[in-house]
């Protein structure tokens, strides 16, 4: 007998009790569903109904059937891809009905090879997530969600409303009106005094400069210059849809703050004392929102001053909880948190170099292959 045919005869046949723990069946309970914008493809283990994948619609009737589909399955776990936004109503009924959810990066997720299929999708998902190869994305406690929309819509309104600072200054320019040459901000006290006075009608320089507040660095005199300029009717017209469509926004956005104020005076405090004095002096912009202190309001939320954390102010701080939340616990430690926030450099290595000293061999490589095109 070869020594080929020995090896095979001592092959080890393992069974499912020797499978090493990242090949047994993990979450026996487990379907995975793929979204979609008007359907949604969903597979259970194989056994526990006629079909083991059914299709849904994307109706809210449609994802109860789906939700009772479930129960009628003893499924307890499931698991989902990000897609866009489709994936929120269904997420959320289904977390009502007690199911665990876990919401997978599509990226991260690999599909089975072969034809490409939403079939196959949903079934890939539940295949990984049997055997508990999936990790759901972190998602905050459902206070914290409502907290996060009224921010992300504000942030929306915000850029928005930014939109149509460049529309002023583009109207602005075709009349070659330079007053972003002498006013720092042109939504300033100055600047909006300025353009709602040409939108009225006024065309002198010299009155229009008298608007200047006391605070500008620059003169009347300076100001005045910047604004001979061709008073053309279109580009009035123009400037005059800007600036009312950037004060609709600004309205707006004032309400969303109102909104957020009014939020977190409901919310349970962990304190009822006062944050410390601080060493900086913190200005008023920089903390209070909708008339109401969120220095002192944050500080009773979550016990700790945040504001004396150097470069950071009410929005920045809004942000940061609003996509964290109040509960640190789900990070182990800091160096944890800067991972999940994309800080921390690659470990990806190959040849005992990291990525990055690879990249840069690529590109060093490629500045002396084309150094003849470099001028002498």
């Amino acid at each position: 007998m070869s020594n080929k045919l020995r090896s095979k005869n001592k092959t080890k046949k393992f069974k499912a009790a020797d499978l090493p723990i990242e090949l047994k069946h993990v979450n026996l309970d487990a379907a995975g569903i793929d979204i979609g914008s008007d359907r949604h493809l969903v597979a259970v283990p194989v056994g526990r109904d006629e079909v083991s994948v059914r299709e849904f619609g994307a109706f809210t009737t449609d994802l109860y059937a789906l939700a009772d589909w479930l129960k009628k399955c003893a499924v307890t776990t499931v698991a989902m891809e990000s897609t866009g936004v489709y994936w929120i109503p269904l997420f959320e009924i289904l977390e009502r009905r007690g199911f665990e959810v876990k919401l997978v990066d599509a990226r991260k997720t690999k599909h089975v090879s072969g034809r490409k299929s939403d079939v196959l999708d949903c079934q890939w998902l539940q295949t990984l997530h049997t055997y508990g190869l999936l990790t759901a994305a972190f998602r905050p406690a459902d206070e914290i969600c409502v907290l996060r929309g009224y921010l992300r819509q504000k942030e929306m309104l915000v850029q928005s409303s930014s939109m149509h600072i460049q529309h002023m200054q583009k109207a602005l320019q075709q009349m070659n009106l330079l007053l972003h040459n002498v006013v720092t901000d042109i939504t300033g006290v100055t600047g909006m005094s300025i353009l709602k006075a040409i939108i009225a009608g006024e065309r002198d320089p010299k009155a229009l400069a008298r608007y200047r507040d006391e605070r500008c660095r620059n003169s009347a005199r300076t100001i005045a210059k910047s604004l001979v300029g061709n008073y053309r009717q279109e580009h009035v017209f123009a400037l005059t849809q800007a600036v009312e469509l950037y004060e609709f926004y600004q309205a707006k956005i004032s309400d969303c703050e109102t909104a957020i104020a009014n939020f977190l005076a409901i919310q349970v405090t962990q304190t009822e004392d006062e944050p410390p004095p601080s060493q900086k002096n913190i200005p008023p912009r920089q903390r209070i929102r909708a008339g109401v202190d969120l220095r002192s309001r944050l500080f009773k939320l979550t016990g700790v001053d945040l504001f004396s954390i150097p470069g950071l102010g009410a929005d920045t701080i809004l942000i940061v909880l609003g996509e964290v939340g109040f509960d640190m616990s789900p990070w182990k430690s800091e160096k944890n948190f800067a991972s999940w926030l994309g800080l921390c450099s690659g470990t990806k290595i190959s040849g005992a170099k990291s990525w990055i000293e690879n990249l840069n061999g690529v590109l060093i490589a490629l500045l002396k292959h084309f150094a003849w095109l470099l001028p002498a």
